[in-house]
């Protein structure tokens, strides 16, 4: 389903599964930080500061600070990256979104963790 837009958009599956967390956090009014990030795709500290750092040259999210903690940061969408994942998603999103809806953040990393590897498993390349 997604294979299109990661081709158009130059984007790895972890690319876009950040975004994806995004667009959810985002539709329940939550804000993420790295850190969330780094736990929802279990990936190191280090390696969520490259993805974003490749999410921003893209011009795909943008760091801010915390709106209650200037200390710390959070993840945003751009405007353009909504556009361009709307322009891909629309017709699927109210859908996603009604199914996403009925798990926490918790269960979705155990499912997005179990396809990856049963993707992987099938497919690894």
């Amino acid at each position: 389903m997604h294979g299109g837009m990661k081709d158009d958009m130059d984007m790895n599956a972890s690319d876009l599964a950040a975004l994806r967390m995004l667009i959810v956090r985002e539709q329940r009014g939550q804000s993420v930080s790295p850190h969330d990030l780094a736990r929802h795709l279990r990936i190191s500290t280090a390696s969520t500061t490259k993805l974003l750092d490749r999410l921003s040259a893209l011009g795909h999210i943008e760091r801010r600070p915390h709106p209650h903690d200037r200390r710390a940061r959070i993840v945003v969408l751009t405007e353009a990256s909504r556009r361009e994942f709307s322009r891909h998603f629309g017709a699927h999103l109210g859908a996603m979104r009604g199914v996403t809806a009925r798990y926490s953040d918790d269960e979705l990393a155990v499912i997005s963790s179990f396809m990856t590897e049963l993707g992987e498993a099938v497919d690894p390349s």
